[in-house]
């Protein structure tokens, strides 16, 4: 209640430019929210794209060649301009109110979507959490758990070791670098998972915890990410 009288007195700025947001869910202006980054026709599974040729939404030849562990990919818009950057603020330079806003937007992608049983954000191993501070999947599960009203658990999965950058990998190796890296603990046996994340990339991250929640029990999981980077 004293958030919502407070966004009403003191409208929060747009993360876009600055002025005052039109709508308070997801801190944007009209014009903002107008330019947003859409998605084309993707893949229900990973999320990506679909060659310009296919009308029908279907699962890419990627997936059908391999299938990965979680079940769909829901993504709210496109890895670009300016949501690459307001990622990049959250995640790289520690402006945390960017959170929320985010985690708004994606709960609006989500919102005709069956309900999961618990939401789990994605885990950073020890060492990137401390040197980051923060993990910014966590910052985003909080207020969209809210939202949806939904249970979240960030301690049922965890990343066992350090991984390497990802930028620059190719899809395998990126595959390779994060073979048995999490572990899921058997308190979600039977459960809808969705897993919670900034970006999907190739959906190797997505992949490799899929495979421990489901090696846990899990009997359904879907990734949930803000933006989905689009192969060209």
């Amino acid at each position: 209640m004293m958030r919502r009288l407070r966004d009403t007195l003191l409208p929060p700025a747009c993360l876009g430019c600055d002025r005052p947001a039109d709508d308070l869910a997801i801190s944007l202006c009209g014009a903002c929210a107008r330019n947003l980054p859409p998605l084309p026709l993707c893949c229900p599974v990973c999320g990506d794209a679909l060659p310009p040729q296919v009308s029908t939404c279907q699962a890419c030849a990627n997936c059908q060649k391999r299938k990965p562990a979680f079940a769909r990919t829901i993504a709210a818009l496109a890895y670009a301009p300016p949501v690459d950057d307001w990622i990049g603020a959250l995640k790289y330079r520690g402006q945390l109110r960017h959170a929320g806003p985010l985690a708004g937007l994606l709960a609006r992608a989500v919102a005709s979507q069956p309900k999961p049983d618990l939401l789990i954000p994605v885990p950073l191993h020890d060492s990137k959490l401390r040197s980051r501070g923060f993990n910014q999947a966590i910052e985003l599960t909080r207020p969209l758990a809210r939202e949806l009203e939904l249970p979240w658990r960030h301690d049922l999965a965890r990343r066992l070791r350090p991984t390497p950058p990802q930028q620059g990998q190719t899809a395998t190796q990126r595959r390779r670098n994060l073979r048995g890296a999490f572990a899921a603990k058997d308190e979600i046996a039977g459960l809808h998972v969705a897993i919670v994340d900034d970006v999907m990339t190739t959906g190797a991250t997505a992949d490799a915890l899929a495979q421990s929640l489901k090696k846990a029990g899990a009997a359904e999981v879907s990734a949930w990410v803000v933006a989905r980077a689009l192969r060209d």
